[in-house]
């Protein structure tokens, strides 16, 4: 996993490291620079450093824009369940607001989707089905 800050050297981390090759999500500058750049496999948790959001809107580290460019360069986004558990509970129900919401901008831009660190598959798919996602899509996310 290369969680690199720096944009080139985590470019220069992506070509040294052999595949799968999946990046920590930052902020929304370097998530753009990542997915341009195409050549990794999963982009972990773009909900993760973001700010609080309006009331209407999410914000989820994620919108079309990003997700037509991962979809056209093969990039996953990646859902770290283990890491969403082990929040305290209102923390953990604005995640899954985000995640949710990733899930149907993943949808509509027809990107992948990958969850990672789950304990069984069937926890993981009804997951995935609870928070919005399509039976095709649940079963993409859980099959590497």
């Amino acid at each position: 996993m290369i969680s690199e800050k720096n944009i080139e050297r985590a470019k220069n981390e992506i070509k040294k490291t052999q595949k799968p090759i999946v990046v920590l999500a930052q902020d929304d500058k370097y998530n753009r620079a990542m997915l341009e750049y195409g050549k990794f496999q999963v982009l972990l948790s773009p909900e993760k450093n973001t700010g609080k959001g309006k009331l209407k809107k999410q914000e989820s580290g994620l919108n079309h824009v990003l997700a037509k460019i991962a979809a056209k360069n093969g990039i996953a986004i990646g859902i770290d369940v283990e890491e969403i558990s082990k929040l305290p509970k209102t923390e953990k129900g604005e995640r899954l607001a985000k995640v949710r919401q990733n899930i149907q901008i993943c949808r509509k831009a027809k990107a992948k989707i990958k969850v990672f660190n789950f304990t069984s598959k069937q926890q993981a798919f009804s997951l995935m089905l609870s928070l919005g996602s399509t039976t095709q899509q649940a079963n993409e996310a859980i099959t590497f």
